[in-house]
């Protein structure tokens, strides 16, 4: 338990070095050194799966950008998820998506108000390091949610979904639209995305499957996360591979640039597209018939997972070790893998019945 006087200290430690965290970016820090200042490693303590669910905690969001609606929708999942655990909610943020000094300053804001936990989704992986750990020192827990930082700088990581989940389910939703017959191509973004080959990679073993049999993967291509190479990539695509029956784009970009071309093509209705997209940007081609179905996370059940885990720390009852266990309410059970990380589950899919009851 935190006394006044520590509380009073800890605030003047805060104040003190708040000009020098926002021009800090985190160095190659090991566990032992977080252990040795204090960090995560070093409060994270014994869980206790059996402990109350504490109430009047403070949980404090920082999205990436404020008044953007994707994070309006994960923070209002988030915000309803406090409230019902009988705890307090506030939301501070940058207005801009690259401003990662404001975000420092906002994590220091934060500390200084001695929230009990905080949500953070990253700017960058390494220059809220310093501060975050600055929160954890002074007993705040951090949870990580859409966008990652190093895992010795937060104490738990909320997921979107696994990469396994994103790469298998595209096939079989894909497979699914052309009866599992034909020749299928990838419209990736950068051939470099460590993500999107990850995706790939899951892709093509999915593809492995002797249901699969008389599917064929025929290329993969590049549109760089770029709208118009995207839009001629596709055209490319259709126009090497005439027997083409669909396309999978693991990438927004990608997607909603495939959809434009297909939409205005005699290849309408008749190429299947699926991949990761936003209800606000597919809305359209799923309502004229191009797209059948795509898939991405729901972002407010992400915001509600990531302030369940803000208070089950704040409670004792995880402490982000790999291997413990605890239940989200309505959501259910879940595990924490290795490096803190939590996996929201498989994504959400977006088709005519359900996509305007999204807004992001």
């Amino acid at each position: 338990m935190r006394t006044a006087s520590l509380r009073r200290t800890c605030a003047a430690l805060a104040a003190v070095t708040s000009l020098a965290l926002a021009a800090t970016a985190c160095g190659g820090t090991t566990k032992e050194d977080v252990s040795n200042e204090g960090g995560a490693a070093a409060s994270a303590g014994k869980a206790d799966p059996d402990a109350a669910t504490r109430k009047g905690l403070t949980v404090g969001f920082l999205p990436k950008q404020v008044n953007n609606p994707y994070f309006t929708s994960a923070d209002k999942g988030g915000e309803k998820a406090v409230k019902e655990l009988g705890s307090t909610f506030k939301e501070v943020g940058p207005t801009s998506a690259t401003d990662t000094a404001g975000q420092v300053s906002y994590v220091n804001t934060l500390t200084q108000q001695q929230v009990d936990a905080m949500a953070v989704s990253a700017q960058d992986p390494g220059a809220l390091c310093t501060a975050l750990k600055q929160a954890m020192r002074n007993d705040i827990k951090v949870v990580t949610y859409d966008s990652d930082t190093k895992p010795d700088c937060r104490n738990a990581f909320v997921s979107q979904a696994s990469a396994e989940d994103l790469g298998r389910t595209e096939v079989q939703l894909l497979a699914e639209q052309i009866g599992y017959k034909g020749e299928i191509a990838i419209l990736s973004a950068a051939q470099t995305a460590t993500n999107q080959n990850t995706w790939i990679e899951f892709m093509k073993d999915e593809l492995k499957d002797p249901k699969y049999r008389e599917m064929k993967l025929v290329e993969v291509a590049y549109g760089n996360d770029d709208a118009q190479q995207s839009f001629q990539q596709t055209q490319g695509l259709l126009q090497e591979h005439p027997n083409l029956k669909g396309i999978i784009s693991p990438t927004t970009v990608g997607i909603k640039a495939a959809a434009q071309y297909l939409s205005g093509s005699k290849y309408k209705g008749k190429v299947k597209l699926t991949g990761l997209g936003t209800p606000n940007d597919m809305r359209k081609y799923v309502k004229n018939g191009t797209v059948e179905a795509f898939e991405l996370w729901d972002p407010a059940k992400l915001g509600e997972l990531a302030a369940r885990t803000a208070i089950a720390l704040a409670s004792g009852q995880i402490t982000g070790q790999e291997g413990e266990t605890f239940t989200a309410g309505a959501m259910g059970e879940y595990t924490i893998g290795k490096d803190g990380v939590i996996n929201l589950g498989k994504p959400t899919v977006f088709n005519a019945g359900n996509i305007d009851r999204f807004d992001f």
